[in-house]
């Protein structure tokens, strides 16, 4: 199975607007998005494909790519001593004769770079989204599809009937052997049904075969509209592979099982950042044998003084004084002065917030200053003024600009 992971070609996709996470994504694409305090979206995809040995990693990117591309730049840059050890970033060529635009859809963004396939010459291709937040053994999806001798794997979650209205939602036979595919349905009913993550594992010679017949075929091109449906009705060996059976090495009990979080709103994702506090977090990324990996920054170990902290991250080169932090996510180099209270709030690196400040159920975005005796998320004057008040109620302040600092 190990020879087989070694010759799978991942394409990670990370061309998204992301624009339900505005103002997050104003200068960003959603994969490049702050998460957690020192983490990108897009990081938790790339360490699952390295933590599974599969190395060799094409990253298509797209719209507002040039943060990403930077964070890749000084992040992933893991090559080996071997050919086939790259993490390497991919802009739109638009290579193909008679496309002249951007990608159309997830499949399109494929098709437009076949011949990265045909160059490589895998025996797998593993397509991954980089917009979702999770931890998976990808080794155990390989061995399944590997197992069933499957042209493609979807792997698919379980979820309930509200959440399955904004995914594809995947039916299989005792065999896991998929029987239908409907792409956003309207379901009646308070079953759990299987929802696709985006994620697949085909078989490189049929992937090529299939986008080529399906371009032909489709305006929407992409893969859960176009290529997973029609190759469900050609009769194609597509096969489901249950998630909720997937584990990683030394996984906590308290945690849930099969975390997976698709944090395409601003609700979605700042629950999801949430999730990392707490006695007991429903995600816990301190874990040496599946780690998580982040970029590194030479700064000095948080530094707090006379002040209270509790049920918190504080990020390296951050710095506290006389302030009270509860239930919250403190970035890198983030300055927090005298007289300040932050509650149930996300503030981004290198933002330095000055005295007597009120911040509660807020996201700031990197590079902020925000001036003293400031209140966010109270219905304060900077809501109306210089944020965005999401309608589930929590303040975003978008991405500032510090001469001293940015980047």
């Amino acid at each position: 199975m190990s020879i087989m992971r070694e010759s799978t070609l991942a394409l990670v996709l990370a061309g998204g607007r992301g624009e339900r996470l505005y103002p997050l994504t104003l200068e960003r694409t959603k994969p490049s998005t702050p998460f957690g305090g020192k983490y990108r979206i897009i990081d938790f995809a790339l360490s699952n494909l390295v933590n599974s040995g599969i190395y060799s990693i094409y990253i298509l990117v797209q719209y507002k790519s040039q943060s990403l591309i930077e964070h890749v730049r000084t992040t992933w840059n893991k090559t080996g001593v071997l050919s086939k050890h790259f993490i390497t970033i991919v802009p739109p060529q638009m290579r193909r004769e008679n496309i002249k635009e951007w990608y159309r859809g997830t499949a399109d963004s494929v098709y437009q770079n076949i011949n990265l396939i045909y160059d490589f010459r895998p025996k797998l291709v593993a397509i991954f989204g980089g917009d979702h937040i999770y931890r998976m053994n990808i080794k155990q999806m390989i061995d399944f599809h590997v197992k069933t001798h499957a042209d493609l794997t979807i792997s698919v979650v379980p979820v309930n009937i509200e959440e399955a209205k904004k995914f594809g939602v995947v039916s299989f036979d005792d065999n896991s052997k998929v029987t239908e595919f409907k792409e956003k349905p309207v379901i009646e009913g308070n079953e759990t049904v299987y929802a696709s993550m985006g994620n697949y594992i085909f078989d490189a010679d049929i992937l090529m075969q299939t986008l080529g017949e399906v371009e032909r075929k489709t305006t929407t091109h992409d893969f859960g509209r176009d290529i997973v449906p029609y190759m469900v009705e050609k009769g194609a060996n597509v096969f489901a592979y249950d998630f909720s059976k997937n584990r990683i090495p030394s996984l906590k009990k308290r945690e849930e099982a099969f975390y997976w979080r698709d944090v395409g709103t601003i609700d979605s994702y700042w629950r999801a950042n949430m999730d990392l506090l707490g006695k007991n977090p429903k995600l816990d990324l301190d874990n040496k044998n599946w780690p998580i990996y982040a970029s590194h920054l030479d700064y000095p170990p948080a530094y707090i003084v006379e002040s209270e902290i509790n049920n918190s991250l504080i990020n390296e080169g951050a710095k506290i004084w006389g302030s009270k932090v509860f239930n919250s996510i403190i970035g890198r180099a983030v300055k927090i002065e005298e007289g300040c209270e932050i509650r149930d709030s996300i503030i981004m690196d290198f933002t330095d917030i000055k005295k007597n400040c009120k911040i509660n159920k807020a996201i700031i975005d990197r590079f902020n200053v925000i001036d003293k005796n400031t209140t966010i998320g109270m219905g304060g004057e900077l809501d109306l003024k210089q944020s965005f008040a999401d309608s589930c109620g929590i303040t975003v302040l978008k991405r500032g600009f510090r001469k001293d600092l940015y980047r």
